[in-house]
C-alpha cells in the first residue's frame, strides 16, 4: 500500500546514549523531528533514573520522524549503523547495560524486513570484525524522555560528555555523510 504524498514515517532506534543519536539524526536531511525516549522494556512511563539503573528493560532510544520522499528507512539505517558499534552486546563505549543496547524497534513489517536485509548485507560485507548483535523487535511502546534530555547536545555543548563523546561522533558523521546534511 502506497502512502499519500506528504505522509511521514517514524523510526525508533537504540544505539547507546540517546543524546548521541539525537545529535546526529537532527542534522540529517529529511528528518523532521528527533525525540529521545525509552522503549523495549516492561515498565510504563519509566524515569531516566529507573532506566539507567537497569530496572525497566528499556533501551535509551530516539524516535525519528522523517519524510520518506527525501530519505528512506534504509538510508536512516545506513547512518544508524555507521554511528555506533552494533557488535557489542549491551554497551556502547563506556556506557554499559541493556539500556545501551543496539536495537531497531520496527513500526511495520516492511521496516522489519528492511532491517533484516541491511544487517545481512553488512555482515556479508564484513563491515565489522564481529557479527552484528542489533536487536530487531516490534515497537510496543515509546515513552518520551524527560524534557531536559531533549535537544541535549545543542543545549549543553560545554558539558564534558558532549565534548568528549558526542562532538567526535557528530564530526565523524558530518564528514561521512556531508551530502545528506541539512543546509
Amino acid at each position: 500500500m502506497t502512502k499519500p504524498s506528504g505522509d511521514k514515517d517514524i523510526a525508533t532506534l537504540g544505539g547507546g546514549c540517546f543524546w548521541c543519536l539525537e545529535a546526529v539524526f537532527a542534522e540529517l536531511k529529511g528528518v523532521e523531528k528527533v525525540e529521545s525516549g525509552y522503549s523495549g522494556g516492561l515498565t510504563e512511563n519509566p524515569t531516566y533514573q529507573q532506566v539507567c539503573a537497569g530496572l525497566t528493560g528499556h533501551d535509551e532510544v530516539v524516535q525519528i520522524r522523517f519524510d520518506p520522499e527525501i530519505i528512506s528507512f534504509k538510508e536512516i539505517l545506513e547512518v544508524f549503523f555507521a554511528i555506533h558499534d552494533p557488535t557489542t552486546l549491551n554497551r556502547q563505549g563506556a556506557d554499559v547495560g541493556t539500556q545501551y543496547r543496539s536495537a531497531i524497534f520496527y513500526h511495520t513489517p516492511e521496516q522489519k524486513s528492511i532491517a533484516a536485509q541491511v544487517i545481512k548485507e553488512l555482515n556479508a560485507a564484513g563491515t565489522w570484525k564481529a557479527p552484528i548483535v542489533t536487536e530487531v523487535a516490534p515497537l510496543t511502546a515509546f515513552y518520551p524522555a524527560e524534557d531536559y534530555h531533549q535537544v541535549y547536545y545543542k543545549n549543553n555543548p560545554e558539558q564534558m560528555y558532549c565534548q568528549m563523546v558526542i562532538a567526535p561522533k557528530v564530526t565523524k558523521f558530518r564528514k561521512q555523510f556531508i551530502d545528506r546534511l541539512k543546509k
